[in-house]
């Protein structure tokens, strides 16, 4: 749990990553992530706080919250996306994604 808790706490930090991206049917160039939110940063936080908690909840081991967060990015993509948008979404995504891992060895 330790281990979540200090995830939660790196998540929390990087919310601006994700939190800067547009509504699925505002994206316009997904080659770059938009530089402004549209969402303040008390709504990006309360929302990770709660998704946090719930994984904390199940005691949910890392490799297990990864496959669900990943499994709710595949269908959020797959059932709100166009699915002549759904490559681009999913590339910029993970751009965003590889972009904001920190290379720190600490864990």
């Amino acid at each position: 749990m330790d281990a979540l808790l200090r995830r939660g706490e790196k998540m929390r930090k990087k919310s601006c990553c994700y939190g800067n991206m547009l509504p699925f049917h505002e994206q316009t160039d997904f080659e770059f992530m938009p530089q402004i939110s549209r969402y303040s940063d008390q709504q990006v936080e309360q929302l990770l706080s709660e998704l946090t908690n719930v994984l904390e909840s199940h005691k949910a081991p890392v490799d297990l919250s990864l496959m669900v967060l990943g499994n709710m990015v595949t269908n959020l993509i797959n059932s709100s996306v166009a699915p002549a948008q759904r490559q681009a979404i999913a590339r910029s995504f993970a751009q965003a994604l590889q972009s904001s891992i920190n290379d720190d060895p600490a864990h």
